[in-house]
């Protein structure tokens, strides 16, 4: 079974481009203005009018209201929500109910423990995204570049299907995936060439890595 990548951050038509062509199988769109890659509604409705199809659009969010994200679907149609704040699984399962969409909630993980909010949070969720814990007080609640101990995921019997993220990288995702038997990846900073600015030949790079090629 190939592995899934996602490539996260997207703000621009080449490296949209550039992620379509490698074969990714989802791509994300920042809806977090605090971010260096927050897009809008309207940038992201026009970027993904380029390519009809493939794969699929997802919303990232942190904390959102039912407006923004009525606001934010009346734009840019998405077939998944990434809820990477401090979302309930009850309001997971309330943003599930009324937009029909499937939903992937992120969790931070820094040691076993955190892997306990699996068991609330997967009867309401479509699937997970594990990324490293950002640091206490930091502006970002993601992407933040800083990979988390890979083994705490081994062996652990996910319910759900599952990305792995934080400090991937064309270089290390091949090993992040054999470490942590991870099904799917999910990488922004890691293919950029600045902050906030992909790079086509990295996303090229990571997808051909992640899936063996």
């Amino acid at each position: 079974m190939s592995v899934e990548v996602k490539i996260c951050g997207i703000r621009d038509a080449e490296a949209l481009d550039a992620a379509v062509e490698a074969g990714a199988d989802l791509i994300g769109f920042v809806f977090f203005p605090p971010s260096p890659r927050a897009v809008t509604p309207a940038e992201a409705g026009a970027l993904s009018a380029r390519h009809a199809g493939g794969p699929v659009r997802v919303g990232l969010f942190v904390d959102p209201t039912d407006e923004q994200l009525a606001a934010t679907l009346a734009e840019a149609p998405l077939g998944l929500i990434q809820l990477h704040g401090e979302e309930t699984p009850d309001r997971a399962a309330a943003i599930r109910a009324r937009f029909g969409l499937p939903v992937m909630k992120a969790l931070g993980i820094g040691a076993p423990e955190d892997l306990a909010a699996v068991e609330a949070f997967a009867p309401v969720v479509d699937r997970f995204l594990f990324d490293a814990k950002p640091p206490p007080g930091g502006p970002l609640p993601g992407g933040n570049a800083q990979p988390f101990e890979w083994r705490l995921m081994a062996g652990h019997a996910i319910p759900r299907p599952w990305l792995l993220a934080g400090g991937l990288t064309p270089g290390n995702v091949a090993e992040a995936i054999r470490t942590a038997q991870a099904p799917g990846v999910d990488v922004s900073s890691g293919v950029e060439r600045a902050r906030g600015v992909k790079d086509p030949a990295l996303i090229r790079a990571f997808v051909s890595s992640a899936k063996g090629r």
